[in-house]
């Protein structure tokens, strides 16, 4: 039981993740791969403060920054200098990993002897329901935030932005700077979740946010599916069904853990299960 607990708990964490991600690919249409180097900026701007004896209070808002200025940086390379979004993300995700490095110092910071978000209230005694408690109720808070912006008038024009892009800019909003302020907003989700997991974890590592853009573009994809089939168009069912598309991926993982697949092929596993998920939509399509 605390194995699949322990997935559900990652699930939560890599949720903020998945909301950066639904910002930056589903409103805004930016294939994003700033995500990579702003997760592990979160992660490592958490460690070097908590490991200087800051607070996690204070943590969180400069990590928040630190993410928010990786995402406009990408987003600016691509208004304003005119190149592909895709390549704005590399470029910035490729000069990430040596600013993580300078931050850092060292490739790996442990964090088990410094207090964390986890250790602050002691709701359950039991740490895997203290940690699951705490974490849902940050998720939470979340998601509410993300919810009722996305309704604000500033929110509507956001995904106007990236539903239609030219009509909205006849109405005299300015796209390049919906684009950018979008883009921050999802990589400093981005880089609470690396927040949210270098604390759960107990240790930041340099490398930590290889590839994990696809746990992300997973569990978005997942909500996505779910969201088609049942036909939702509420912005509020639509983030907690991406917070459920996080839980499910990190749960279908657990599983193939459990039944005895090789831990080395888990990133395969990984690819196949979002090749599936990719594919369903399109194969229900096509049978129709």
């Amino acid at each position: 039981m605390d194995f699949y607990l322990t997935a559900l708990l990652q699930g939560l964490c890599f949720s903020a993740l998945a909301l950066g991600i639904f910002i930056s690919m589903k409103i805004f249409n930016i294939p994003d791969i700033t995500t990579d180097g702003s997760y592990t900026l979160g992660a490592v701007v958490t460690a070097v403060m908590i490991k200087h004896q800051q607070p996690v209070y204070v943590v969180l808002p400069a990590v928040i920054l630190a993410g928010g200025l990786a995402g406009a940086l990408t987003g600016i390379i691509h208004t304003k200098l005119k190149i592909n979004a895709l390549l704005a993300g590399i470029l910035v995700m490729t000069g990430l990993y040596s600013v993580n490095l300078t931050i850092m110092g060292t490739s790996n910071i442990p964090l088990n002897s410094f207090p964390s978000l986890f250790t602050l209230w002691h709701i359950s005694e039991d740490p895997n329901q203290n940690t699951f408690w705490i974490v849902a109720v940050f998720v939470i808070a979340i998601i509410l935030i993300i919810g009722y912006l996305l309704k604000t008038d500033f929110g509507i024009a956001m995904r106007a932005t990236g539903n239609s892009e030219s009509m909205i800019r006849a109405l005299g909003v300015n796209t390049d700077r919906m684009k950018i302020t979008g883009l921050a907003l999802a990589n400093a989700l981005t880089a609470v979740s690396g927040y949210l997991i270098c604390q759960n974890q107990g240790f930041t590592d340099i490398s930590m946010g290889i590839g994990i853009v696809i746990i992300g573009l997973g569990s978005v994809i997942i909500a996505e599916t779910l969201i088609n089939w049942l036909r939702i168009t509420s912005v509020w069912l639509s983030l907690l069904l991406v917070l459920g598309g996080s839980v499910i991926f990190q749960m279908v993982l657990a599983i193939t853990l459990d039944i005895g697949v090789d831990a080395n092929l888990l990133k395969l596993v990984t690819a196949g299960f979002v090749l599936i998920i990719v594919s369903l939509p399109r194969l229900n399509f096509k049978g129709r």
